[in-house]
């Protein structure tokens, strides 16, 4: 039973082959699907774009206002001398000096580690 199965599906392919083989259809319509768009592009004609579209889309470009030169003040020399005879304002000393202690202390802690030999620090972890 089943070899007679094959036989009617074989017969079948093969009859369904030989029809599909020769078919000339397609392609006719190929052809003509493609000359009608060829046609239709070669037709085609863009509208002409109006003189004054362009408005409302681009502003009008205008030059920026021309920098002016820095002023100097009336008194330049009276400000100088004023700026020369003030005392300099010192910070406090105690207040900044704490935290540059500190560093040094990170600094000496990693130069010393970079310092140790690889192989004693591999050691020490394991």
């Amino acid at each position: 039973m089943s070899s007679s199965l094959l036989r009617q599906a074989a017969r079948a392919t093969r009859a369904a082959s030989r029809s599909c083989a020769f078919s000339t259809s397609s392609v006719v319509r190929k052809d003509l699907i493609q000359d009608l768009y060829i046609k239709e592009l070669k037709g085609y004609k863009p509208a002409p774009a109006a003189k004054d579209a362009h408005v409302g889309a681009v502003k009008a470009y205008s030059l920026p206002p021309k920098p002016q030169a820095p002023a100097l003040p009336a008194d330049l020399a009276s400000e100088l001398s004023a700026y020369d005879a003030a005392e300099p304002t010192k910070a406090e000393s105690s207040a900044a000096a704490e935290p540059v202690a500190e560093s040094k202390n990170e600094a000496e802690a990693f130069l010393e580690l970079c310092e140790r030999e690889p192989n004693q620090d591999h050691h020490s972890h394991h």
